[in-house]
């Protein structure tokens, strides 16, 4: 994972008024909201014997630590040793490592860096989603480190075989570009042009139109982890793909729709829709699972094509913020 940037890692409905004790980035976190309801991530790690703080309970605003009652505050500060009596000082040293947090579009991030610049930039969203109020989602397990998990949804090569009976009928296998185009630092959009082989040399991505003047669809990414199948002006599809540690992710899919306005049928149709994202999630985590390795495939010695154009830019885009931080 790289330093000094902005992670979605949980749904806003996920922290409610316990603490939350949750594996992300590699690092045992917890999370609780203050007294003005503002996600609050500190190590999940008491400075006195090394508890999990996830376990503990809201003693006001403060976080309380389930073994021995020391309390936190919202900054990691330990504020009472109950053992020492409530009027007693307490040692600088007692404190625990915390993570800014921005919570925005039923999302919470932590800005995973030390030292975090002055007037800190909240994360970036996609423009299109913000006023959408309604969405449903899944959450699913997947054996690997988030670039794999995420790689796979910039790569058109394997629809019509990895899903030959859902989103990849038609078989068009030949790949034609895929038309990139960078809308920003850490934004980028893919346009597929895939169609059955013909016997035809595929048009490489500067070849092809970029955007598309016939459709609207669209596949979104803004760095670190979060993606968009921008289908169509009335369907979306939201993925963030959440780091556990560097062999485990959790893919939160949402379905977002705005042509049902019948509260009823709304969530029928997203209901439905889900269980089927969740269809074709699952027939592309039982092939990604086997790769190997697990972690990130930068520098794996990868023999990458054409059509993998997505995948490339992806990876050089992390390399360079991997050495921006590195040299921050």
């Amino acid at each position: 994972m790289i330093r000094n940037l902005w992670y979605a890692v949980l749904e806003s409905r996920e922290l409610q008024g316990k603490p939350l004790g949750v594996m992300r980035l590699g690092e045992r976190l917890v999370f609780f909201r203050d007294a003005d309801g503002k996600p609050v991530c500190l190590y999940d790690r008491c400075a006195h014997r090394g508890a999990s703080l996830a376990g503990g309970k809201m003693a006001g605003h403060n976080l309380q630590c389930p073994f021995h009652g020391l309390e936190y505050d919202a900054t990691g500060r330990c504020v009472l040793i109950p053992a020492n009596g409530r009027n007693a000082p307490v040692p600088e040293s007692f404190r625990m490592p915390s993570y800014p947090t921005h919570e925005e579009h039923g999302i919470i991030w932590v800005w995973w860096g030390g030292n975090p610049p002055p007037g800190l930039s909240p994360p970036a969203f996609f423009d299109d989603l913000k006023g959408l109020p309604y969405w449903t989602t899944v959450r699913d397990p997947w054996d690997n480190h988030y670039t794999r998990v995420l790689e796979n949804q910039l790569d058109v090569v394997h629809l019509p075989f990895v899903h030959h009976n859902t989103i990849g009928r038609g078989k068009a296998t030949l790949v034609e570009g895929p038309g990139l185009e960078w809308k920003g630092e850490t934004l980028f959009f893919i346009y597929p042009y895939n169609k059955k082989d013909d016997g035809s040399k595929p048009r490489t991505p500067s070849e092809v139109p970029v955007p598309p003047v016939d459709s609207e669809f669209k596949i979104e990414l803004i760095f670190p982890n979060i993606w968009q199948n921008h289908i169509s002006r009335k369907v979306r599809i939201l993925g963030l793909f959440v780091p556990v540690d560097e062999t485990h992710t959790l893919l939160y899919l949402r379905f977002y729709q705005t042509f049902m306005k019948i509260p009823g049928l709304r969530w029928l149709i997203g209901k439905l829709a889900s269980i089927f994202n969740l269809v074709v999630a699952h027939q592309d985590r039982r092939v990604v699972n086997t790769q190997l390795p697990k972690a990130d495939g930068t520098g794996t010695g990868e023999l990458l094509i054409q059509g993998d154009h997505p995948i490339m830019e992806f990876r050089k885009k992390r390399l360079a913020l991997k050495r921006a931080a590195e040299n921050r």
